[in-house]
């Protein structure tokens, strides 16, 4: 008998595949099977791997386990396996140990020591964020963190790399100044091909590197020549600002308050104190 009710529940949860079934649904599909021997059957169905628990929102679900996963989770226990689930659901973010704690119920030096067995057995590890060094959360061993905890293509080890970003800065430039006129695509394709990162560089990350060329006045951005080119062309810059100019060399022409500055007004030339000390000089 306890055998067929286990092959009712285990029945009942293939018809979900790997989205899993609720207990409630459970009792809606099982109508004929008392919640004492479901609740039976489900409890040695989890102890002999043949299915898994996992939690979505406030609710337990339940799975089967394929011939692959019973492999893997071979001698883990139900706290390890509902683990497992929860950090597995966090996806490449991650998972805080306090996040763990609520979800879970259990204890934070059980948690600790649930999450040791997983990190022994390589099926989770846990990642730095560099936004916040001192809180390590936890993924599956196989996945790549989020480029908001690593912080992309500019952090190395978890370090800001200044030194990575200047080469693809002169390399950007000498790309340009070379072809005369360029586009995004063009500059990506060439870094790309030059293979200068050990990671993947996106659009967004070459578009940022050519943005801080034309903020510090080293190129132009201008529209294409062709009416139905809408992409941003790039270009050596043609004039370049003098450092100074006889506007920045009088205190006016630097002044933090000069907006609010007015015969009448709390900021004026007959009180400013950085004419004072310019006359002074």
């Amino acid at each position: 008998m306890a055998k067929a009710h286990e092959e009712q529940v285990l029945e009942a949860i293939r018809r979900h595949g790997t989205k899993g079934v609720s207990d409630d649904v459970l009792d809606n599909e099982i109508p004929g099977l008392p919640a004492p021997d479901r609740a039976a059957a489900i409890n040695r169905l989890l102890t002999a791997k043949r299915i898994q628990l996992f939690q979505a929102g406030k609710n337990v679900f339940y799975k089967e386990i394929t011939a692959e996963e019973a492999a893997k989770f071979k001698g883990l226990g139900a706290e390890e396996l509902l683990l497992y689930q929860i950090i597995k659901a966090a996806g490449n973010t991650g998972l805080w140990t306090k996040d763990m704690k609520a979800r879970t119920n259990l204890p934070q030096p059980h948690i600790t020591k649930v999450l040791k067995v997983l990190e022994g057995r390589r099926l989770v590890k846990s990642v730095k964020n560099v936004n916040n060094p001192s809180r390590k959360v936890y993924m599956l061993a196989e996945l790549e963190p989020s480029r908001d905890l690593t912080g992309g293509a500019w952090y190395t080890e978890n370090q800001f790399d200044s030194a990575f970003i200047e080469v693809l800065r002169e390399a950007v430039i000498a790309f340009i100044t070379r072809k005369g006129d360029t586009t995004l695509r063009e500059v990506s394709d060439f870094i790309a091909a030059r293979k200068f990162a050990k990671v993947d560089l996106r659009d967004e990350d070459i578009h940022s590197i050519i943005q801080t060329l034309a903020y510090d006045g080293r190129i132009d951005v201008v529209e294409g020549d062709d009416p139905d080119d809408d992409a941003e062309h790039y270009r050596p810059m043609l004039f370049s600002a003098p450092p100074t100019t006889a506007l920045t060399s009088i205190p006016c022409g630097v002044c933090p308050v000069f907006a609010e500055c007015r015969d009448d007004g709390p900021v004026s030339p007959a009180t400013c104190v950085y004419y004072d000390k310019w006359l002074e000089f």
